[in-house]
């Protein structure tokens, strides 16, 4: 079954946010310390993926041009008027919490290479072991995430369905088109430049930046695309 892990994984963040809310119950003071533990956690995995870039011009011209973009169509603008109308739909009462819960945990489920390459293999080899442990590490941060933003990281699963879903049902289109070096460079600079944008929602949850972290996500495929041309025009820098 080709969604076999991208349901396991849109599951597992549904029982972590569930599990997250059972324990929502502990002092301010710990949510907070626990909420600068995940910041710090999320900074480094950023930098590491940030540093795999063997191409780093096309992060840079990924960011900024993804930025312009972003910025245009004003993405972020547009997850928190979804968290926001969610919010409505629930009654919620606690405040910010439903459209902040689901934008963040949604930017830290979707950028990132284990989401392209483990929903890659389920649509291409049919091996949902990439996906799972993806799933397993999502659960986890769902709970953690849910105890200091609220339930609106239950709704991250439904964008994280739809993604990976996406990416695993056209897999085996794109395995016939692009070849392997090429697509070893895509997985390189997407995950270089969604490195980037990690370290940034690290910053912010740690509270030093206000980055709109959404703007900067039509840089995922600005780089898919400078990868191909340097690719195709043998440009090397």
């Amino acid at each position: 079954m080709v969604l076999l892990g991208t349901i396991v994984n849109g599951v597992l963040i549904i029982i972590g946010t569930l599990l997250g809310r059972v324990l929502h119950r502990i002092p301010q003071k710990m949510k907070d310390t626990v909420m600068y533990g995940i910041g710090l956690a999320v900074v480094v995995l950023g930098l590491q993926m940030g540093l795999k870039s063997q191409q780093y011009l096309i992060v840079i011209l990924s960011l900024v041009i993804g930025a312009v973009i972003g910025e245009v169509i004003d993405l972020d603008a547009k997850l928190n008027l979804l968290g926001n109308w969610l919010e409505r739909k629930l009654g919620s009462k606690e405040g910010n919490s439903i459209s902040q819960g689901f934008v963040t945990a949604t930017l830290i489920f979707l950028i990132g290479a284990m989401a392209i390459i483990g929903a890659l293999d389920s649509g291409i080899r049919q091996d949902h072991d990439v996906l799972y442990t993806k799933a397993i590490i999502d659960g986890f941060t769902a709970i953690i995430l849910t105890t200091t933003l609220g339930i609106g990281v239950i709704f991250s699963a439904i964008p994280v369905v739809v993604y990976e879903g996406a990416i695993a049902l056209f897999a085996t289109q794109i395995d016939k088109i692009v070849p392997k070096v090429l697509m070893d460079s895509f997985i390189l600079e997407m995950t270089a430049t969604g490195g980037v944008m990690i370290f940034a929602i690290g910053l912010n949850l740690i509270g030093i930046t206000k980055i709109r972290v959404a703007n900067l996500l039509p840089g995922i495929l600005v780089a898919a695309l400078l990868s191909w041309i340097f690719y195709y025009f043998h440009i090397q820098l």
